[in-house]
């Protein structure tokens, strides 16, 4: 009788005997391949959910598979710590950022070493220690010097309750920010960003990465590359300095049915060509708009207002006054701040002009088209009307054409405008990286000596919902001397967007303790780029782009000699309590330490791996964990228990050929499951593989040596999935230690082939009759056993075999007439 499993005492065990063995720390001077295998790093809320973990604990199995397969394996794990709730924390419990942080990193890291992962811990990062962001504010200066670092006034998009700016990214599609909530707004800020549009071309370009095809997606609508004609309208106002405003339209086929011009409520020249008798009216709109989110402003259900300034500009191609109006869908962000409204030709401008009496003439005729009016917008192809010279030309030829009338004239020129808007990397809070700049009276702005980094943060700010970062009233951050010129001087108070930090992390791991720059050459030049990358979707558009970006930038800067941070990605899904979504707001969240201590790790990462494919998420159940709990116990005692054996076995007998060929099935099914990250499925093949062991042990029809092979290929192919409960079983079994040094099983083809087949039998391509036959079968035997078939003969009656097609292992097609 096999002793009782004990999961808890096992995991404790063994997780002891691999950190004091060292067994998972890598080094760059190992023969074999590497495989550079990471999960997005954890933000530190504070506590471990079930959410982490089934984003981790299948991860680790691939890497663990693939260690098994033959390579030098990395799969670090470090904290993302900076951030908002660090600071909303310092201010409603008085308790400092660091402390808050770096008490739930401590958590934290003993909650990730309970998994049983392969994490290298002597490579940890977290990302709020000097030692880290040193380096972020080091990675700052060079894209400064580069060029990609600028600060200017803009627009930017306020979160009220955690008193900062955020980037459009974070703004969800309500509207709301995405840390908490709040409906945002909009304020006027100096700020600093960095210029992702200069990449904008070359992060449309996915074709050196295996990445989902929905994040591809993503990421080209976000940037949003459109090919047009910036078309210049005449200014005549004697008191301005400005003769022109410019727009971009992808439908310079339409230029002639323009009735008004819309400007961004933002934009500067509103205040300038405003007429004093509407100047009230547009002042009102403006400051209203100033509160609306720009997703807000953007809904397609919202009711499309706006208010004339009372000024003109001229169409050049047909000398036309066209009134010019400002809109809150119009964004100062986006092209020119200023939209063209050809009403008969768009959507949004017929509503608009239906509303305030705006004429709306056809320039593109429809189809049919009798000369009147239209009853809704056409957007299709068409024949162009009311064009002067351009007419009876059809629309799509015309844009061409007009495009290149415009730039003979030099009214407009042929260009490219993107929906991407460059990186707002500013933050009015205290919990972030330094931005490494000085502000002189006398030199301007100086980024601060390589030599001084890091900036510290002070460690007794004052923290206050002010909206302005604590580091404004630092009175001993704040002033300091210039470094050019000795005279005194103001830091820069803002700190940067944590994405940054998690914009280079992986490069970190390579060399985590390199103290001379961000990162030993010669080891990221052995690791990267990251072989696996795995998290969520949601970060297709931040993180994800963001990292895309920062590596292409340095790259160019000449610190790195690869664009791409990550060659695979595989997004998992979310994994939910009765159907809805874990938050702790909710109070539905499942904490895994509970689980942990009562069923053993081994079978929550199978659980979690079992609910369903992992790209797709699913609901946890407890009957389910319990479940697997059952399965992991009779694995338990299937290996240990041993059975009772019949004598005098012959060494081709039936049985033993059968056990071969399950196991080498077996091995088949749970590797190319592994490959493609089909964990549920892999589990499932090994429940079929404990079933039908049981039922050989049970026979005793097997003999021992065989017993042995197929057990311990049993305890092989569990070890990434279950790896304490495989490596107390390899022990027990006396096998050399460790079991995660061992190598993968491996099928043989012949042996994983089913003996026999199933062969379809047509008449004129209509199933008739299934025969089940040798997989050696002939084709003179297969078309034999066809024609002889009494349903098959009873369909031939009557009839001429024109021909019989065979397709081998798969079916007979008899042809008659």
């Amino acid at each position: 009788m096999a002793s009782e499993y004990n999961p808890t005492e096992i995991e404790r065990k063994w997780q002891a005997r691999w950190a004091a063995d060292k067994l998972y720390e890598v080094t760059e001077d190992d023969p074999r391949p590497k495989w550079y295998a990471l999960t997005m790093f954890p933000y530190t809320s504070g506590d471990l959910h079930i959410g982490h973990w089934y984003a981790m604990a299948p991860s680790d199995v691939h890497a663990r598979y693939k260690r098994m397969k033959g390579y030098n394996v990395l799969h670090p794990i470090g904290f993302d710590a900076f951030g908002l709730p660090a600071e909303n924390a310092a201010i409603s419990r008085g308790i400092h950022p660091f402390k808050w942080t770096m008490d739930n990193v401590e958590r934290m890291r003993c909650q990730l070493m309970s998994i049983g992962a392969i994490y290298d811990w002597s490579r940890e990062v977290v990302t709020c220690l000097p030692e880290y962001y040193k380096w972020t504010e080091w990675f700052f200066l060079q894209l400064y010097k580069a060029g990609l670092a600028y600060r200017t006034q803009a627009p930017a998009v306020w979160c009220p309750k955690c008193q900062t700016v955020l980037a459009n990214e974070q703004v969800t599609n309500e509207g709301t920010c995405e840390r908490c909530g709040s409906i945002v707004s909009r304020r006027d800020l100096v700020q600093w960003f960095f210029r992702i549009t200069k990449y904008a071309d070359e992060l449309l370009d996915h074709g050196d990465i295996d990445w989902p095809e929905r994040i591809k997606i993503m990421q080209r609508n976000w940037i949003g590359r459109s090919e047009g004609v910036e078309i210049s309208f005449a200014l005549d106002r004697p008191d301005m300095a400005e003769k022109e405003i410019r727009v971009f339209t992808t439908r310079p086929d339409t230029l002639y049915g323009v009735t008004f011009m819309v400007l961004a409520p933002e934009n500067p020249l509103v205040a300038k060509l405003t007429a004093p008798e509407h100047r009230a009216e547009v002042e009102a709109y403006v400051e209203k708009t100033r509160r609306e989110s720009e997703i807000e402003r953007l809904s397609t259900e919202k009711e499309k207002t706006g208010v004339f300034t009372g000024a003109y500009c001229i169409n050049r191609v047909n000398g036309q006054k066209v009134a010019i109006w400002i809109a809150d869908y119009v964004l100062l962000s986006y092209g020119t701040g200023a939209v063209m409204g050809v009403p008969a030709h768009d959507t949004r401008d017929f509503e608009f002009a239906k509303r305030t009496g705006i004429p709306i003439p056809v320039v593109i005729a429809p189809p049919d088209w009798k000369g009147g009016g239209l009853e809704e917008a056409y957007i299709e192809p068409g024949v162009m009307v009311n064009s002067a010279q351009f007419n009876g030309l059809p629309s799509e030829q015309g844009k061409t054409a007009v495009a290149k009338y415009l730039e003979s004239q030099g009214w407009g020129k042929r260009t490219v405008s993107y929906r991407i808007r460059d990186w707002l990397i500013s933050r009015q809070r205290y919990w972030g990286a330094p931005i490494p700049i000085i502000y002189c009276d006398k030199c301007g702005e100086v980024p601060v000596p390589e030599k001084d980094l890091p900036v510290l943060l002070p460690e007794d700010a004052e923290f206050r919902p002010t909206g302005e970062s604590p580091l404004k009233y630092h009175e001993s951050f704040v002033n300091t001397t210039c470094p050019t010129c000795g005279g005194p001087a103001r830091r820069e108070t803002d700190t940067m967007d944590t994405f940054i930090c998690s914009s280079w992390y992986f490069l970190r791991y390579a060399s985590a303790r390199y103290d001379k720059s961000a990162f030993d050459p010669a080891y990221v030049k052995y690791w990267l780029p990251v072989d696996q990358y795995t998290g969520g979707a949601e970060h297709a558009t931040m993180h994800l782009l963001y990292a895309r970006f920062f590596t292409k930038a340095i790259r160019d800067i000449g610190l790195v000699d690869f664009g791409e941070p990550f060659t695979r990605l595989f997004n998992q899904g979310i994994i939910v309590l009765g159907h809805q979504k874990m938050s702790k707001s909710k109070g539905n969240v499942v904490n895994p330490d509970d689980y942990v201590k009562k069923l053993g790790a081994d079978t929550i990462r199978t659980y979690l791996m079992f609910i369903g494919p992992w790209e797709q998420g699913g609901d946890w159940k407890d009957a389910g964990i319990n479940g697997m709990s059952r399965w992991l116990n009779r694995v338990w005692n299937l290996v240990l228990e041993e059975p009772r054996w019949k004598t005098g076995l012959p060494s081709d007998d039936g049985s033993l050929k059968d056990l071969r060929r399950f196991t080498h099935k077996t091995i088949k099914r749970v590797t190319e499951d592994l490959e493609k990250f089909r964990f549920n499925t892999m589990l499932a093949a090994l429940m079929e593989f404990t079933n039908y062991l049981s039922k050989v042990k049970e026979t005793g029809s097997a003999g021992k040596e065989a017993w042995n092979q197929a057990i311990g290929t049993l305890v092989l192919l569990m070890a990434p999935s279950t790896p304490h409960l495989a490596e107390e079983l390899w022990a027990r079994m006396g096998r050399p230690y460790s079991v995660h040094n061992q190598a993968f099983p491996v099928w043989d083809e012949a042996l994983a082939a089913d003996e026999q087949i199933t062969l379809v039998i047509q008449i004129n391509g209509k199933l008739r009759d299934k025969l089940d036959v040798p997989v050696s079968i002939s084709e003179d035997e297969a078309r034999k056993l066809a024609l002889d078939s009494a349903r098959v003969k009873a369909h031939l009656n009557g009839k001429t075999v024109a021909k019989v097609i065979y397709v081998p292992g798969r079916l007979i097609n008899i042809v008659v007439r």
